[in-house]
């Protein structure tokens, strides 16, 4: 399965259930929303960051994943070759699966842009936005066809490469000159309901007439 290829697997078994987490891909999300800021966390950075948030301790091949990972996405934003994947389950789970984990995907892009940021510049509010409204997707029985496949893949095309373009053109800082490690915000669910607030469209495929 693909899910080797993409590492999917290895990130789904090491990050699944984690109860302040709602998913892995919100996970990945939130470490590509902190890295289009920063600079790739450490390992020790990594555990004040989950520290923060809240999140149990992990074992040491979990945090080995999230330091390698973070410098991986890092070094794919920082070189603009439009080639930054998220980390999502492949085409061998349901659709209704891989929309959520998309949705999940988004909401942690917000999150941890948010929480490593506290500024969004004026050309970014739209993107934000974009990333808002599919962190906000419901999936209907309806969706499940062929149709609802290709929709869901313009939605991935559409928000995959956002993060490129937040990460464009900053000066990358260390992660405890970030709000998210100086201010050490409350709970993570508490900033995630103030970071995702749109009005939200059912997952409906933009069906051709």
């Amino acid at each position: 399965m693909q899910d080797d290829i993409s590492g999917w697997s290895d990130w789904d078994l090491n990050f699944k259930g984690i109860e302040e987490i709602s998913s892995p891909t919100e996970l990945h999300g939130l470490l590509t929303g902190i890295v289009c800021i920063t600079q790739a966390p450490t390992r020790e950075e990594w555990i004040k960051i989950l520290e923060t948030l809240e999140v149990p301790e992990l074992s040491p091949e979990a945090l080995e994943l999230l330091e390698t990972e973070g410098e991986d996405v890092s070094h794919a934003l920082s070189e603009d070759e439009l080639d930054y994947l998220p980390m999502l389950p492949d085409d061998e789970h349901a659709l209704s699966e891989r929309v959520q984990a998309l949705a999940d995907w988004c909401a942690g892009v917000v999150l941890g842009f948010g929480l490593a940021s506290g500024h969004i510049r004026t050309d970014e509010q739209e993107l934000i936005e974009n990333l808002q409204d599919v962190a906000a997707v419901e999936f209907e029985d309806s969706d499940d066809d062929d149709e609802g496949e290709e929709s869901y893949q313009e939605l991935y095309e559409f928000v995959r490469l956002i993060p490129v373009s937040l990460a464009m053109g900053r000066k990358k800082v260390a992660i405890d000159e970030t709000p998210l490690l100086q201010n050490f915000p409350a709970k993570k669910s508490q900033a995630k309901a103030a970071d995702i607030t749109n009005a939200v469209e059912m997952f409906t495929p933009n069906r051709p007439s």
